[in-house]
């Protein structure tokens, strides 16, 4: 089916490019004698403060907004008076976003550089866009083609969208299950594929013009604590550190990629500089990462609005120590004025050289002309509904949500489920207010089994309320328990509601057969290690729900393998596969 769904996918971009009514959104990065000039002519002109200003990206939502609102009056700013060099986008409806790119591009002297958060590809910013799963669920096939078409299918819409940078992929090792804001955005736990799947969707991404971007350097993967809100540590050392951290950075080095983004960590095998995160820290960022490392792209640093930052520096003192670590592209900062001010001081008074602020805007100049910016820097509205959401794209979403299921355990046999079994199924969710969290496998479920008993719970719901779930259990022949715990910044775990691994393991005791499926980290399994079946689906989208419940009543293969190891219980690798029936009307 892949090789299929590859062939599909060359003739219709074949298709595309020779389509009359289309005209291919980019070019392909090239960087000739043309670009040098410009590059040179546009860098000679500048001023100190104008020079700064590229080196700043600040953040923008692509909701609509008055052109006499403040929203659009602090937009207009940035761009205008400061001269920042690009935004990142969060968030937004496609045509009011491409609008809002058009006019602000329109107001910059320089063309702006966008940049965007595409984890599961342009529907991860923008509403209707292809929307894929976690790359944990990539790291579940093992499939590098899958990867590659990821990076390439996010590389078209964005692109076609306005998007000229993703802030990804993630190649942290997740080798920590209580690591609280990496988990699923990790390939896995195994540096060699973290690094081979890493640099297959680079080269997707990249061969279609959107600049890719390696996070988070030298890797976040092996924390408990999460750098939005904290400062981080991985006490690993050195050789540990070399062999798995550092292993699928130099992976995508070698593979091209053009951008790096730095953690708000502290490494102390390579800085022991007490509560010194690695964005602000000379021996990580320049003398590993450029001289040891040899990587000659943009180096960006994670947003300096989270608290890994905050707690501990100024977003002055924190600006002033990230140029001086090595540092190109401050992102993300709160304080812009004060962060323009502070570095024109430090270069005035000789903390910073100009040839350092220099090198860095040659950078991000150079950036820009590779991929035409300095020729065309407008979206086009016209092609949008002709490539985002395109039918190729969202079949290759659908694969990857279907190889990735991952059948982890099923001692009693349970799957596939019959509709001639008395059967419940209960959504569970970790995160207050999510009430109906598991809606659409249950509605999923029900279509296949009408007589099928529900419940649903989310964190708040009261120990009252959790006996009735007992009760719906006690007659069943099968229940099954959809989970659901969010992850994302700032939370600072992605556990379960300890109430809720209470109620499953009193259900279980009642020997009732009982089958866990994770829509979301593969780790939950440690709370409830004698249920009689689990399986993995790594996310919690409606179109995951979907998938899911055609593996559960044998509708399609399940040939997933676990991407990390879940301690105690399975190691890496280990995967049940199943074929679908074959007697299916």
């Amino acid at each position: 089916m892949i090789r299929c769904l590859k062939f599909c996918s060359r003739v219709f971009f074949l298709l595309f490019l020779c389509s009359k009514a289309v005209v291919f959104p980019f070019s392909a990065f090239d960087y000739g004698p043309a670009e040098v000039r410009w590059v040179k002519r546009t860098l000679a002109k500048m001023t100190l403060e104008e020079k700064i200003g590229q080196m700043l990206c600040l953040g923008f939502y692509g909701d609509f907004a008055n052109k006499t609102s403040e929203t659009w009056i602090k937009y207009r700013h940035w761009v205008e008076e400061l001269k920042i060099g690009g935004l990142a986008i969060y968030r937004g409806e496609v045509y009011e976003t491409a609008h809002m790119m058009n006019s602000l591009q329109a107001s910059s002297d320089i063309p702006l550089l966008i940049a965007a958060n595409l984890e599961k590809g342009l529907g991860n910013q923008m509403d209707g866009a292809t929307l894929f799963p976690p790359i944990m669920s990539i790291g579940a096939t093992g499939s590098e083609e899958l990867s590659y078409q990821m990076g390439k299918i996010t590389a078209l819409e964005a692109r076609a969208a306005g998007i000229h940078m993703a802030y990804f992929p993630v190649v942290d090792v997740n080798i920590n299950p209580d690591n609280p804001i990496i988990n699923t955005r990790s390939f896995g736990e195994n540096p060699e594929d973290v690094g081979r799947l890493a640099a297959a969707y680079i080269r997707g991404c990249q061969e279609f013009g959107l600049i890719a971007t390696a996070k988070h350097f030298p890797g976040h993967g092996d924390t408990e604590r999460d750098s939005h809100n904290v400062l981080a540590t991985v006490l690993a050392d050195m050789n540990r550190l070399t062999n798995v951290e550092l292993y699928p950075f130099r992976k995508v080095i070698n593979a091209g990629v053009q951008a790096v983004m730095s953690a708000h960590i502290s490494i102390p095998a390579i800085d022991p500089t007490p509560n010194l995160p690695a964005t602000l820290s000379k021996p990580i960022m320049t003398d590993y990462l450029r001289e040891k490392m040899g990587f000659k792209g943009l180096i960006v640093s994670d947003s300096m609005g989270m608290g890994g930052i905050t707690t501990l520096y100024s977003q002055d003192q924190a600006a002033v120590l990230a140029v001086k670590a090595g540092v190109d592209i401050i992102l993300l900062t709160p304080e812009p004025e004060v962060v323009i001010s502070a570095l024109v001081d430090a270069v005035k008074n000789g903390q910073i050289s100009e040839a350092r602020i220099d090198g860095s805007v040659n950078r991000i100049l150079q950036a820009k002309a590779r991929i035409g910016l300095h020729k065309d820097r407008y979206v086009d509205v016209c092609v949008l509904d002709q490539i985002l959401a395109a039918e190729t794209h969202l079949q290759w979403a659908d694969l990857m949500l279907e190889q990735s299921i991952t059948l982890v355990k099923d001692t009693s046999q349970i799957l596939p489920l019959s509709s001639e079994k008395k059967l419940a199924v209960f959504s569970l969710s970790s995160d207050p207010g999510d009430y109906f969290a598991g809606r659409p496998f249950i509605r999923e479920v029900k279509k296949r089994d009408p007589k099928a008993i529900e419940f649903y719970a989310e964190a708040s719901t009261g120990n009252e309320f959790l006996e009735r779930a007992i009760q719906k259990a006690v007659d069943v022949d099968v229940l099954v328990i959809a989970l659901f715990s969010s992850l994302r910044s700032g939370k600072g775990s992605i556990g379960l509601n300890e109430r809720q691994v209470d109620l499953i393991h009193r259900i279980v005791a009642k020997n009732i057969s009982v089958m866990v499926i994770s829509f979301g980290s593969p780790y939950y399994l440690r709370h409830f290690p004698d249920v009689n079946a689990y399986l993995c689906a790594y996310r919690p989208s409606p179109q995951a729900q979907r998938m899911a419940a055609k593996a559960i009543f044998g509708e399609i293969d399940i040939c997933g393998k676990l991407p990390v190891s879940i301690p105690g219980c399975f190691p890496v690798g280990h995967g049940i596969q199943r074929s679908k029936k074959t007697d299916m009307r």
